[in-house]
């Protein structure tokens, strides 16, 4: 049996099989899990034009209860800066795929609240699922672990 690739038709092959990796790789992060998500490891901390303060959020966890596998679901976390100086949200990190962040992106003044909304797409789940996502921020206590769960029947 004597095959003969050119160059240029073995980059594509290798080409495709990278993205057929990738895509496969994509598909499986998200599947079913009953356990909490591992933490990514942390990436963006507060800078020195950006003093550290006080966050606190009113609650860290939720719970959608049930919910129809395709259903997509949010919930808005809300931060209040306790501390002297404006509090900034650099960064909402999800453990998986099948969450999307929104945060606040403008400095929260001291007093203030501010949001992170977290969006849930179940079309990928079935049973009792448990997500999480990491805040950023120019706080002492950053980053602050965000989770909700559902059972998606």
């Amino acid at each position: 049996f004597n095959l003969k690739i050119t160059k240029k038709e073995m980059k594509n092959i290798l080409k495709l099989s990278g993205i057929g990796l990738m895509m496969l790789l994509a598909t499986v992060s998200c599947q079913k899990n009953e356990k909490a998500d591992p933490m990514p490891e942390p990436v963006e901390e507060s800078t020195p034009e950006q003093p550290m303060t006080k966050a606190s959020f009113a609650k860290e966890e939720h719970d959608f209860g049930t919910m129809k596998k395709g259903e997509v679901v949010q919930h808005v976390y809300e931060v209040t800066n306790t501390g002297d100086k404006p509090l900034y949200i650099n960064s909402v990190q999800p453990a998986c795929g099948c969450t999307a962040p929104n945060y606040t992106k403008d400095a929260i003044a001291p007093g203030e609240k501010g949001q992170v909304t977290l969006s849930f797409d179940s079309k990928n789940f079935s049973g009792a699922v448990t997500k999480t996502a990491q805040v950023f921020m120019n706080a002492e206590n950053s980053p602050v672990t965000l989770s909700f769960k559902a059972n998606v029947q």
